[in-house]
């Protein structure tokens, strides 16, 4: 039996790269059939200024006005960064995802069964 033609990836990292923690995504199909995705990380929204009351002694008081006004009605959504997939590249990548995932469930499952003093084959320990 003749060995498997093989290939090697090497990978090559941008001087600058550094992977930064979204929590959201949003995006659509371009008029170029291409699915654009914007990672975002969402968030409290921070006030421009706050104003305070200063006390007698000198000290810093209560909070008298924020801008914006309606800060504790308002939600950040930062976005860090974009894609753009083609079609196959969005299936490949929705696959590599779907596996990540089973990953990540089969871990949560062994350590349920911990939990609840089960081996992970789903024996009770004694």
């Amino acid at each position: 039996m003749a060995d498997k033609p093989e290939v090697t990836f090497k990978y090559v990292f941008s001087y600058n790269y550094n992977p930064v923690y979204v929590n959201g995504a949003h995006g659509g199909v371009s008029p170029r059939g291409e699915i654009v995705v914007n990672f975002y990380l969402e968030r409290p929204a921070l006030p421009n200024s706050i104003t305070h009351e200063i006390n007698p002694n000198g000290t810093i008081g209560s909070e008298t006005a924020q801008e914006p006004e309606d800060l504790k009605n308002s939600l950040v959504r930062f976005v860090s960064d974009g894609v753009i997939l083609n079609y196959e590249s969005a299936r490949n990548i929705h696959h590599w995802l779907g596996e990540r995932i089973k990953e990540l469930e089969a871990i949560e499952r062994a350590k349920a069964n911990l939990q609840f003093g089960q081996e992970p084959s789903g024996g009770v320990t004694h």
